[in-house]
């Protein structure tokens, strides 16, 4: 998915209700917004990447409701992270507290946190540096664990909240760790 980067002048400053409303207004478009307020505005995925995106769902959404102790997000799911920027991860994870400490109003807009889980799962036109900051920026607002897929070299980017970024190399299971107990993503149907 190649993405176009639209710097607004500072004298255009988007409200977080109007954001919300150009991302509902342009559905077919997918939108993201820097920590400086600049727009990123992302094509839909191509077929493989959006088959492997519903799978990557699909085994986390299953393991959130046998666990039941968070609530799993797919990539329509906009969060308002610490730093202002909003993001919209290709999966995503928060705790029962977290969610459950929102106010109803809090959780049908951009969520106002940080997932504690995040993945994001690189389609073959994404820039490896760009969804690095973008893996860097959640691990500096908070994200608990982050993975960072790539598909054309099967290799994987783990992401923990203070420490440094472990590479691992055609894994065939990634573990949830200690932030989603139990939970184990399945990499042949990924691949």
């Amino acid at each position: 998915m190649n993405s176009i980067f639209v710097q607004l002048n500072p004298d255009i400053q988007l409200t977080d209700r109007q954001f919300q409303q150009l991302c509902q207004n342009n559905r077919n478009l997918n939108f993201e917004r820097s920590s400086q307020g600049d727009l990123i505005i992302m094509s839909p995925t191509g077929g493989s990447t959006g088959n492997r995106n519903g799978r990557l769902n699909q085994q986390l959404f299953n393991w959130s409701d046998r666990d039941c102790s968070g609530i799993a997000f797919d990539s329509s799911t906009g969060f308002k992270l610490p730093n202002g920027a909003d993001r919209s991860p290709d999966a995503a994870w928060v705790t029962n507290d977290r969610w459950n400490a929102l106010t109803v109003d809090e959780q049908d807009r951009f969520i106002p946190l940080c997932p504690d889980f995040v993945v994001e799962l690189m389609s073959p036109s994404d820039s490896r540096s760009v969804l690095q900051s973008k893996m860097k920026e959640y691990q500096d607002n908070g994200v608990r664990l982050g993975i960072l897929i790539d598909r054309t070299i099967k290799q994987i980017e783990i992401y923990r909240i203070g420490k440094t970024m472990e590479i691992v190399d055609r894994p065939e299971i990634i573990s949830g760790e200690d932030v989603l107990p139990g939970f184990e993503l399945q990499m042949s149907l990924i691949w």
